[in-house]
């Protein structure tokens, strides 16, 4: 479970210090220069992303061959793919295959495929198709029919489920067919320090998009060797490690943001004298879903959502002076979250 990078969170703590401390002449910008363990700071909570580990794949995996069936059923359980392929050659490491990153990326596709493929053919054999709801129309059918077929030709020819044009009819029944290579996908080339930096990540996401196929959103560059040795420091000396090499931020950080972004997540956040935190919701939930995510009684009980951007909440110093201010309002159940709203849920008996 990995932290997802959010300075808002900081701003806030030190916006509701502000608010609740006695002394007048306190604002959030003097509450920086002052010693957090000398005020009463509210915990942070970040949102989290879930990263789970999957060994490498190896040729014939579909067929059982390493951890065969068991590698495949861990990609089918997560929402999008980090694919990290090694881009250096070592003598030192040991490694089954081509030390060539296109020759590993494709053969992880290849696998990936073959297993779709193999689980639209056990579909063919069962009495109702699959993917298909009680009640449905034959018309509807034969189009969803339509397309499982349109995907098992793409498959044949290499080509993953993610990158076939399909109707909405036609995606609605691939995607009830859980296909591993329709999970969205973020290629990671994993390079020696001596690659690693600005000039040197530009040169490989423009070759390897080309390559590949894809645009440099779904490509970046990290250096797992640099990546261990922040993982060993604090948080301080980390910014220093950071600063020293001439980056802004660590591989993890923007491997976080990158998978965030794809899958389309945003957080929405709550700040108050017992916690600073932000939560995680998809991009278009609505209030209602948004205050089931902090407590499933809230959806049963909810009467309004407080909102004020996170912009107003700083700058004013908190809840009360953005009252006073007239930034705060009041939206209802089907109002749609947006990225950095500080929202107080009101919540009935």
């Amino acid at each position: 479970m990995v932290p997802v990078p959010d300075s808002r969170l900081q701003k806030l703590a030190e916006a509701v210090v502000s608010e609740n401390s006695k002394s007048e002449t306190r604002n959030p910008k003097q509450i920086q220069n002052l010693d957090n363990k000398n005020l009463n700071f509210p915990p942070i909570v970040p949102a989290t992303v879930q990263f789970v580990d999957i060994a490498g794949l190896v040729k014939g995996a579909n067929e059982g061959a390493g951890l065969g069936n068991k590698f495949l059923s861990h990609i089918r359980e997560v929402s999008i793919v980090a694919h990290v392929v090694r881009a250096f050659s070592d003598e030192n490491i040991v490694k089954e295959g081509s030390v060539d990153p296109m020759s590993d990326y494709q053969t992880v596709q290849t696998e990936l495929i073959l297993a779709d493929l193999q689980s639209i053919e056990n579909a063919k054999g069962k009495a109702k198709p699959f993917g298909f709801a009680q009640g449905e129309s034959l018309k509807q059918q034969s189009k969803a029919q339509n397309g499982l077929e349109k995907v098992r030709e793409a498959l044949n020819r290499g080509i993953s489920a993610r990158d076939i044009k399909l109707t909405d009819e036609e995606r609605e029944a691939v995607r009830d067919m859980f296909l591993l290579s329709l999970k969205p996908e973020i290629v990671v080339f994993n390079v020696l320090e001596e690659d690693y930096g600005k000039d040197g990540e530009e040169k490989m996401l423009v070759q390897w998009s080309s390559r590949l196929d894809c645009g440099k959103e779904n490509i970046m560059v990290i250096c797992a060797k640099i990546e261990s040795e922040l993982s060993e420091l604090s948080e301080k000396d980390q910014k220093e490690y950071l600063q020293n090499l001439g980056l802004q931020e660590s591989g993890l950080e923007k491997l976080i943001k990158e998978a965030y972004k794809a899958l389309d997540l945003i957080s929405f956040l709550t700040a108050g004298a017992k916690e600073v935190r932000a939560w995680t919701i998809k991009r278009g939930t609505k209030a209602l879903d948004a205050a089931g995510v902090i407590h499933t009684d809230f959806t049963k009980h909810f009467i309004k959502a407080e909102v004020v951007s996170f912009d107003d909440f700083v700058n004013l110093g908190g809840w009360k002076k953005a009252r006073e201010a007239g930034k705060t309002r009041f939206e209802g159940r089907d109002y749609i979250m947006q990225d950095g709203d500080v929202v107080e849920f009101k919540i009935g008996n």
